[in-house]
């Protein structure tokens, strides 16, 4: 896809966020969500290759829409200032929507690449149950987050809104304490856009993502119904 394209033409949508700019640069934004939809399907084909499950999931679904939910926001704007999407088996992007852990990646209008691997914010069941496994296989989740190509590529797992104290029931002294505060179990980087071709941009994403696959395996591992 044309990366100087949309990243120009998301800068221009951040400077210009109304419908009447959007709708005379409708075909502009026509052009390069094809292109976008193309990418996200050419990466479900090589995250499928090592992670088989993803082989399913349709395209169009894994596309998060432009337009922003302003109905409770004091920030009315109408449309978001990124190009999203969130690869998972089901398409869903939500965990009580039938989801679970997911490859997400989002390009922005100042240039920017962010991807992430995990679960963001699970609702409180999910979450119960995320922390009930780290009890149960304390092991096998050490691991995962030992792992290089995890480390090298991510760091460790993010601690937005992270419990100051140990969760009701859990025992002070586990020695996973400091992540059974956690309430997101997902892992993020960035860089940035520049010098990337379509072709660098996919292998960036790719291996990122093959790196982060010990975590997308634990996280399918643990045992939850959606109540």
């Amino acid at each position: 896809m044309h990366i100087k394209d949309l990243t120009r033409f998301l800068f221009e949508l951040s400077e210009n966020n109304n419908r009447a700019w959007f709708v005379m640069n409708k075909p502009r934004y026509d052009i390069l969500r094809a292109e976008f939809l193309q990418l996200v399907t050419e990466l479900i084909n090589d995250i499928s290759k090592f992670d088989p499950a993803i082989a399913d999931c349709e395209p169009k679904k894994a596309l998060f829409r432009i337009n922003r939910d302003v109905r409770f926001r004091a920030d009315k704007s109408p449309y978001k200032t990124t190009f999203s999407a969130s690869i998972l088996p089901s398409g869903r992007k939500k965990p009580s929507e039938g989801g679970g852990p997911a490859y997400y990646f989002q390009m922005d209008a100042t240039g920017r690449l962010f991807f992430a691997v995990g679960e963001y914010m699970p609702p409180s069941d999910r979450l119960r149950a995320i922390r009930n496994h780290i009890v149960a296989d304390t092991a096998g989740f050490s691991k995962v987050l030992k792992n290089k190509g995890l480390k090298d590529t991510f760091g460790t797992l993010q601690e937005e809104g992270k419990l100051i104290r140990p969760p009701k029931g859990v025992d002070a002294e586990h020695p996973q304490i400091e992540q059974l505060k956690l309430k997101n179990f997902m892992v993020w980087t960035e860089c940035p856009l520049e010098g990337m071709d379509t072709e660098k941009l996919q292998q960036t994403l790719a291996k990122g993502f093959k790196n982060a696959y010990p975590l997308i395996s634990w996280l399918r591992s643990v045992v939850y119904s959606a109540t």
